[in-house]
């Protein structure tokens, strides 16, 4: 048998607000078991390394209407997972904009 992680069966790992105007926001047939923890979704940023099941529209953006990975209840453990993934695109995205400041002051 193998051992839970140690976020399994913690509250921090779960959140469900039923109060949301938008409770579920994605189609589920078992709304008891989504998670609003990840209610705006940090995968975004990866792309199409994000994991989910996501749609490309017209090759320029996606489309996460049937996605769920970060409502399942264990979104936990695979969100956190990918934050070092997310760190990188976040600190290239500051490397970008550092050198079109530097390109714009030179002008």
């Amino acid at each position: 048998m193998s051992e839970k992680a140690f976020w399994e069966g913690k509250h921090f790992a779960f959140h469900q607000n039923r109060d949301c105007e938008y409770f579920p926001c994605h189609k589920t047939d078992k709304p008891e078991e989504f998670n609003c923890l990840f209610c705006y979704c940090p995968l975004f940023a990866l792309g199409s390394q994000c994991g989910g099941n996501y749609k490309s529209v017209e090759g320029c953006a996606k489309d996460c209407s049937d996605c769920l990975l970060p409502h399942s209840p264990k979104a936990y453990g695979y969100v956190i997972g990918k934050f070092g993934e997310i760190i990188k695109v976040a600190e290239a995205n500051m490397k970008s904009e550092e050198a079109c400041e530097e390109k714009a002051e030179e002008v």
